[in-house]
């Protein structure tokens, strides 16, 4: 669990990166810059927001030989161990991202590299740096009063309500690569960020396999229960599914296909269809994990429970009490219209 609230700037480098290929140059300011207190709530904000919006899916710094060959961790773990030397640093940083700036879609831009105290993951608090980068320029009014007149202005500069690129490494788990959090709102980079720059991979632990094995799920559900049964089918499988995780501290497979798949017949299918797409979602190895609870939730929230009918009805399922749809959603055939029908059983309307 992460908590950025009360965390605080101790320092703040601005560099500038251009495109290497267009023969732009880099600039590396001499100083750190010197924040007021109206500035650094301000950046912090601008540095935080999409983070708190985006799901948590931790990066670690990975080299193919040793993470300590990887040039953001040595630099990033400098700064940590001595802050006093975190603007020469952050001119290393800096300069690194300038060489992978080599491909022409490459946009220039500032760089930030950020010191933050008072960070909490995980229920403990720690330091982090933050790397971030400003691509996109957007106009904007100014206003100026003459003796008589108002004028307009178009200016340049950057929205502050959305940050391009970023990253922050916290000071946790050092000897696994750190927990790293990345976002990039541009995605026709995303290599050039992502890997070539910072050198991250996605940190393997109890969310990233919890996330992973229900989107496989609802894969799953979508390729195989829904061609093999109903729509209505699906959604029950899903909801069994996530209800599984919910009430569970750990995963184990077996027993989930005992619980989850009411159709036996189909769990060869699942097995086959590990083999075939487990890879892509890192988990045709994997059969027992701890369950991490904040990526049910996130996963609960994005699943449709919802069957679409052609007639522009629709008809939604509870998650939380699933055998409700089993026990009072039935379909069926009508044939004298030559069409499938739901038929619901209840007691009484609820008042909305």
């Amino acid at each position: 669990m992460l908590n950025l609230y009360n965390a605080q700037i101790e320092s703040l480098s601005l560099h500038r990166v251009g495109n290497k290929s267009k023969n732009e140059a880099a600039f590396l300011s001499s100083e750190p810059f010197t924040l007021n207190d109206e500035m650094a709530g301000l950046l912090k904000e601008y540095f935080f927001r999409p983070f708190r919006e985006k799901e948590e899916n931790y990066y670690r710094f990975s080299n193919d030989v040793d993470v300590e060959f990887n040039d953001m961790f040595t630099a990033v773990s400098g700064i940590f161990e001595n802050p006093a030397n975190g603007h020469e640093l952050s001119k290393k940083i800096t300069q690194h991202l300038y060489d992978q700036s080599n491909h022409p879609h490459i946009k220039s831009g500032e760089v930030y590299v950020v010191h933050f105290s008072d960070v909490v993951i995980d229920n403990k608090k720690t330091d982090a740096v933050g790397i971030f980068k400003s691509e996109l320029k957007h106009d904007f009014l100014q206003f100026k009063e003459t003796e008589q007149n108002l004028e307009i202005l178009i200016k340049q500069g950057i929205n502050v309500n959305k940050l391009d690129k970023g990253c922050i490494v916290f000071n946790v788990e050092k000897e696994e690569g750190y927990k790293v959090l990345s976002v990039d709102s541009n995605r026709y980079d995303a290599k050039y960020w992502l890997e070539n720059f910072l050198g991250l991979i996605p940190l393997t632990d109890e969310n990233f396999y919890t996330k992973n094995y229900l989107k496989f799920c609802q894969n799953f559900a979508k390729d195989v229960v829904l061609p093999a049964e109903d729509k209505q089918q699906e959604v029950l499988f899903m909801n069994r599914a996530v209800n599984h995780f919910a009430k569970n501290d750990a995963f184990e497979e077996t027993a989930f296909l005992n619980e989850v798949m009411e159709n036996p017949e189909l769990i060869p299918e699942f097995k086959h269809y590990k083999v075939e797409k487990g890879p892509k979602y890192s988990i045709e190895d994997v059969s027992n994990f701890d369950i991490a609870n904040k990526a049910v939730s996130d996963a609960r929230r994005k699943i449709k429970n919802v069957i679409n009918l052609d007639t522009n009805i629709q008809i939604k399922l509870d998650f939380i009490n699933p055998e409700s749809a089993e026990k009072f959603v039935e379909k069926g055939w009508d044939e004298e219209r030559q069409m499938y029908y739901y038929l619901v059983y209840f007691n009484k309307e609820q008042k909305s």
